[in-house]
């Protein structure tokens, strides 16, 4: 694709992510659960790591099932904490059943997602940056939004984070105007 957003550099799995995936309006509350999910497993981390492991992490969580996890006890946790196929770090894997049980107070899919997408009216927020110098780690929808998670019992969903997540779920269209995405994703929301 030419004019793609330059952070998705030549890895093919970064690009495939970039072009299909990423910025587009997802409103699926288990999807957008297991988008939060690997965006705090991110955290400190570079995203194609996560990309990388994707699959390991869908099979250890058990395919991002917020009840199946809420079950999760030590030995659960101890096994995760075993496998290489995912990114092995205890309190980022206590915080994925501790969101799990979270997603589950909320009220489950439906009301996850309208959580979520509360925060921006319902309506994708285009923006319409030439650079990436030009795009925050943070705004005051993620600060607010971190903060709302938090208080629902969520962990590991900074306001960097989650800027990051509402980015990837397209709350947020932050393809830059050069990039073939851009207008493709802003008609999706106008759409919407």
């Amino acid at each position: 694709m030419q004019g793609r957003c330059a952070w998705a550099g030549n890895d093919p799995l970064y690009c495939e992510y970039h072009d299909a995936e990423w910025g587009r309006p997802e409103f699926d509350g288990n999807r957008l659960f297991e988008m939060l999910v690997l965006e705090g497993f991110q955290s400190g981390l570079s995203w194609i790591t996560i990309l990388r492991k994707r699959g390991g992490f869908r099979r250890v969580f058990m395919g991002f099932d917020p009840v199946k996890l809420a079950d999760w006890g030590e030995a659960e946790v101890a096994a995760a904490l075993a496998d290489p196929g995912i990114v092995r770090h205890r309190g980022k894997i206590e915080a994925t059943v501790k969101n799990a049980r979270a997603f589950i107070g909320l009220g489950g899919a439906q009301a996850f997602s309208d959580f979520l997408w509360s925060s921006v009216n319902h309506v994708p927020f285009q923006r319409n940056a030439s650079n990436l110098k030009e795009i925050p780690s943070k705004n005051e929808a993620s600060i607010d939004l971190a903060k709302r998670l938090k208080r629902a019992g969520f962990g590991f969903c900074g306001p960097t984070t989650v800027y990051a997540f509402m980015q990837a779920s397209g709350m947020i269209n932050d393809h830059v105007v050069t990039c073939e995405c851009h207008a493709e994703v802003s008609a999706l929301a106008a759409s919407l």
